[in-house]
């Protein structure tokens, strides 16, 4: 993984895993043992969904720019069609409390999503690629045949 591409996903991980730890500590004074692993649970849930679809998208877009709009689709429908199965299989789940459980995966994802949009709007990413202005000159200066 690229430096500017493992900073991106450390820029989102990172607001996501404090805003779950605060998750954590409020839902655990307010719903006990069960509510602090409920919270604890969605913040780990969207931090995985959501970091695995970051690095998917950016795969996508170096190797194969034409599907990048048609993957993020995908992946987003994907997300949601997994998660619905993961709260339908864990719906009546006496392991944590499903209430701080929804919560805390509401926020973390919205951390999430602010941070990304945060971190894109910092990058210093280029418009166009310098290297392929510099191939094109070289081709329309270089020896004719």
């Amino acid at each position: 993984m690229p430096s500017h591409d493992a900073r991106n996903l450390l820029q989102c991980a990172v607001p996501t895993a404090a805003a779950g730890a605060v998750a954590v500590a409020v839902s655990g004074a307010v719903a006990g043992g069960k509510g602090a692993l409920g919270a604890a649970v969605g913040a780990v849930l969207a931090i995985l969904f959501m970091g695995v679809g970051l690095y998917v998208l950016q795969w996508t877009a170096k190797s194969l720019p034409q599907l990048f709009q048609a993957m993020g689709l995908m992946l987003y429908v994907a997300q949601l069609l997994l998660l619905m199965i993961f709260v339908a299989l864990f719906k009546d789940t006496s392991l944590f409390n499903p209430k701080t459980f929804a919560i805390s995966l509401v926020v973390a994802t919205l951390v999430w999503m602010a941070a990304q949009a945060r971190a894109h709007m910092k990058a210093k990413l280029f418009y166009v690629d310098p290297d392929s202005a510099k191939s094109d000159k070289s081709e329309k200066t270089g020896p004719s045949s």
